[in-house]
C-alpha cells in the first residue's frame, strides 16, 4: 500500500478477551491489511476459545458518546460493524450512520453462532434487517444469509448464491456470500451485486483442515472494509482479503492459543516476509557503521605513514611508493564506480557514480601521476595490498548487487575524507604533501563523500536485514583494505620510485 493514504477504519463490535474475535480480531485484521484501526465497543463479552460465558451491554448513551468522539475528530474512511446484540444498540448505531454518513460500511450481521445457536432475539433481528439498508456490503455466513432472506438454510452453493441475489436486491447492498458452512473440500466465496453489471463474481478456495477458525467472519469483514477503502473495488478487495485470511488460517495452530477453536494468525504472513526486527534509519546506519570500524580507523591513525603524512615528516620514497600504488588502484576503482553507475536504480545515483568514476580517472590520477615519473608509473605493478583490495571490489562488482557494491566502495570516500580533513589543519604552505591534503580535505570531496554516505545509508535502511548484513560486511572489508593500503608503503612493496 506504499504511496497511498492509510485507510482509517472503525470497528463497531463486541470484545473477545482471548483476542481471536470481535474488535480484537478486527483491529489486527485492519492493521494486517494496511489500515489504521479504531474501535467502539458495543458489548463486553466473557468468552474464550470454547464459547461465550456472559455478555454485558453498556448503556447505549455511552455507545453514542464513543461513536461521536471518534467521528467528531477523525475522518473515518470505512466502518466495519459486528456484534450489536440489542435493538437499542442497533438503533444507536443506525442513527449515528444517518448523521455521519461514512463513505464505506461493511456489516457483518452477527446473528447465528458457528454452533447454530441464535445470538439475537426476534426484535434485535428485525432491527438488524433495518440497519442492513445502511450498509454497502453484507458478509453473512450461510445461516445468517437464510435469516436475512426469510428462507430455510441453503444446502448447497447454488442455493447460497440464489439467496445472496435475493438479499442483495431486497436491501440494495452488495453481499459477500460465503461457503464456509457447507460440506466438502471446496470453500467458495462470491461477490454478489443484484444491481451490478456483473451480478456474481465467484472467488474459489479450498477448505483448510484446522480448528483455528475462531473469529474468521470478523476478520474477513474487517479486512474487506480495509482493502476496499484502499482500492475502491469490492471484487479486488474481497479477493485480497480472502487470500490473506487463508494464509492466516493456515498458520493459526502455530499460535497455540486455547484448547478449543483457536484464532487465526493475523500477522503470520507479515512476520514471515518482513520479520519483527525494526529497520534502522539512514542516520542510524551512518552512526552504527562508522562506530563499527572504529578499530580500523584507530589502526590507520596509529600508522607511522599516516602520522608522517600529517606532520610532513614522511620520507618521500614512501610517499611516492604510496602514490604509484594508489594510481594503479584508481584505474580499476574507476571501473568499479562505473559499474555502480550502471546498476544504480535512480538517475541521480547513476549520475553521481559516473561523475565519481570520471573524477577518479582525471583529477585524482593527475594529482598522483604529476609527482611520480612516467617511466616509474609504466613499470609499477600492483603490490599485495593493492591487489587484495581490487580483487575484493572487482569481485563485488561482478556479482551485480548494487547495494553491496556501493557499500564496498564507500570507505574510499569516507575514510580518505576523514583522514584528509583531520590531517589538513597541521599543514602549511611549505608542507611537502600539502597538495595531497588539499585534495582530500577539499569541500568538493567532502560534499561527494556526504552524497556517497547518504546513498549507501538510504540503501541500507531500505534493505532487509540479511542484505544489510552483507552490505556492512563488504563495507568493513573495504575499510580493512584501506588500513592495509596505508600500511603497505612501509612494508617495501616493490622498488621505491625515485623523486624528481
Amino acid at each position: 500500500m506504499t504511496g497511498r493514504r492509510v485507510p482509517r477504519v472503525l470497528s463497531v463490535a463486541g470484545t473477545d478477551p482471548t483476542g481471536g474475535a470481535g474488535i480484537h480480531a478486527d483491529l489486527k485484521s485492519i492493521a494486517a491489511n494496511g489500515g489504521y484501526g479504531m474501535a467502539v465497543v458495543t458489548a463486553l463479552v466473557a468468552q474464550n476459545t470454547h464459547g461465550v460465558r456472559s455478555v454485558h451491554v453498556p448503556p447505549v448513551e455511552f455507545l453514542a458518546e464513543q461513536l461521536d468522539a471518534v467521528s467528531d475528530d477523525v475522518e473515518v474512511d470505512a466502518v466495519k460493524i459486528g456484534m450489536l446484540g440489542t435493538p437499542d444498540v442497533v438503533r444507536t448505531v443506525r442513527e449515528w450512520l444517518e448523521r455521519v454518513s461514512p463513505p464505506v460500511v461493511v456489516l457483518d450481521p452477527v446473528m447465528v453462532a458457528t454452533s447454530g445457536d441464535r445470538l439475537l432475539d426476534e426484535d434485535a433481528e428485525q432491527a438488524l434487517r433495518g440497519l442492513a439498508r445502511h450498509a454497502d456490503v453484507l458478509t453473512p455466513n450461510v445461516p445468517e444469509l437464510a435469516l436475512l432472506a426469510d428462507e430455510p438454510v441453503a444446502g448447497d452453493w447454488g442455493g447460497v448464491l440464489e439467496q445472496a441475489r435475493r438479499v442483495s436486491a431486497r436491501y440494495g447492498v452488495t453481499v459477500l456470500a460465503k461457503g464456509g458452512h457447507l460440506d466438502g473440500d471446496l470453500l467458495p466465496d462470491a461477490v454478489v451485486d443484484a444491481a451490478g453489471a456483473t451480478e456474481v463474481v465467484e472467488l474459489p478456495g479450498v477448505r483448510i483442515e484446522t480448528t483455528s477458525t475462531h473469529g474468521t467472519g470478523c476478520s474477513l469483514s474487517a479486512a474487506l472494509a480495509t482493502r476496499y477503502a484502499a482500492c475502491g473495488d469490492w471484487v479486488e478487495a474481497a479477493r485480497e482479503a480472502k487470500h490473506w485470511l487463508a494464509e492466516s488460517i493456515r498458520h493459526g495452530a502455530a499460535l497455540e492459543v486455547g484448547s478449543g477453536h483457536g484464532p487465526v494468525s493475523h500477522f503470520a504472513g507479515l512476520w514471515e516476509r518482513g520479520g519483527v526486527v525494526t529497520r534502522p534509519t539512514p542516520d542510524e546506519v551512518v552512526a552504527q557503521w562508522w562506530e563499527g570500524i572504529r578499530d580500523i580507523r584507530e589502526g590507520i591513525d596509529a600508522l607511522a605513514f599516516v602520522r608522517g603524512l600529517g606532520d610532513g615528516s614522511l620520507e618521500e620514497p614512501q610517499f611516492l611508493r604510496y602514490l604509484a600504488q594508489d594510481a594503479l588502484y584508481l584505474r580499476d576503482y574507476s571501473r568499479v564506480l562505473a559499474e555502480a553507475s550502471r546498476l544504480a536504480p535512480t538517475a541521480e545515483e547513476q549520475g553521481f557514480w559516473a561523475a565519481s568514476a570520471q573524477g577518479a580517472v582525471t583529477a585524482e590520477m593527475q594529482l598522483h601521476e604529476s609527482r611520480v615519473p612516467p617511466e616509474v608509473m609504466a613499470a609499477a605493478r600492483p603490490g599485495p595490498a593493492t591487489t587484495a583490495y581490487l580483487d575484493h571490489l572487482l569481485a563485488t562488482a561482478a556479482r551485480g548487487d548494487y547495494a553491496v557494491l556501493v557499500a564496498a566502495v564507500l570507505p574510499c570516500f569516507w575514510v580518505y575524507q576523514d583522514v584528509g580533513e583531520r590531517l589538513h589543519p597541521a599543514s602549511h604552505p611549505e608542507h611537502p604533501y600539502r597538495s595531497w591534503l588539499d585534495t582530500y580535505a577539499d569541500e568538493a570531496f567532502a560534499t561527494a563523500t556526504r552524497t556517497a554516505v547518504g546513498i549507501v545509508a538510504r540503501t541500507a535502511a531500505r534493505a532487509d536485514a540479511a542484505t544489510r548484513d552483507v552490505m556492512y560486511e563488504a563495507f568493513r572489508r573495504s575499510a580493512a583494505h584501506e588500513l592495509a593500503f596505508f600500511a603497505a608503503p612501509a612494508e617495501d612493496e616493490g622498488p621505491v620510485p625515485p623523486s624528481r
